[in-house]
């Protein structure tokens, strides 16, 4: 039965849509079955998978609605074992759509239930705010991933994604918990960017993820070519990131031994 992740922060540009892209490209390599939910209007997901959305029939949006059953909306990607739902701009009507729908808060919950056992992994990207389409992704996630960049203002925006958190768990979903809160964008020759860190682990000492992923220029070029960093540039310290990041999620141990064997795959 698939673990399911939302991908979440209500800031843009924190790198939500590429950590999902690239996160479902690892994990796929590593034989896992990874179904991402591009629940994102802006479709960036849906574009770094190199889906075109012009073509597209069946979206995340007629999933949400009720016009379509999921298994109708998935299709599979050129990457290995990884499908999408994908997003089209129509999706951002969403919202509207679903206050005069019944069960609203659990559409996305009822329709992972059906094909939960066909995957290892489902990574839902969430829209940037705290709107009907995220709560739904909340009520339908096992675990929380949120990327963040380390700046004093992402610090406010933390705080109002946890309480969001804090009361979607006492009202719809119980067992909801935080699977880590991951710094992108990162350098650490800036003193804000260790200082922020060091604040974000006063609060949460067991959630902040040990890998960091660094500003890249690979990583920002792959999402124009249709292609994951692990596709589009092997090599790239993007990649070299995410894989450890990868690891980490898998509960693999990040000692020193491990970090100089961690790339797993042939450098293309």
């Amino acid at each position: 039965m698939a673990k399911i992740i939302a991908v979440a922060n209500q800031k843009g540009g924190v790198g939500k849509s590429t950590t999902v892209v690239s996160l479902a490209a690892y994990f796929g390599m590593r034989g896992k079955r990874v179904l991402c939910i591009d629940a994102d209007a802006q479709g960036n997901t849906t574009t770094g998978l190199g889906i075109q959305k012009k073509s597209l029939i069946c979206s995340c949006y007629e999933m949400l609605v009720g016009r379509a059953r999921i298994q109708e909306a998935i299709l599979k990607t050129e990457f290995e074992n990884v499908s999408i739902v994908p997003a089209i701009s129509a999706l951002a009507g969403a919202e509207i759509d679903l206050i005069e729908l019944d069960s609203r808060m659990s559409r996305m919950k009822m329709q992972l239930l059906s094909c939960k056992d066909d995957y290892d992994y489902i990574l839902i990207d969430c829209p940037p705010s705290l709107s009907l389409i995220t709560l739904n992704s909340l009520v339908a996630a096992d675990t929380v991933l949120i990327p963040m960049t380390a700046e004093y203002l992402a610090l406010e925006g933390l705080s109002q994604l946890y309480e969001t958190i804090r009361i979607v768990r006492a009202k719809y979903n119980p067992a909801l918990r935080i699977e880590g809160i991951l710094f992108t964008m990162y350098d650490a020759r800036l003193n804000l960017s260790v200082q922020v860190v060091e604040e974000v682990r006063k609060f949460f000492p067991e959630e902040v993820f040990e890998t960091k992923i660094p500003r890249n220029v690979r990583l920002s070029e792959a999402p124009s070519h249709g292609k994951p960093v692990f596709y589009y540039d092997r090599s790239s310290k993007g990649a070299d990131a995410y894989e450890l990041l990868g690891h980490e999620m898998l509960g693999e141990p990040l000692t020193l031994e491990n970090r100089k064997k961690h790339l797993l795959f042939p450098r293309r």
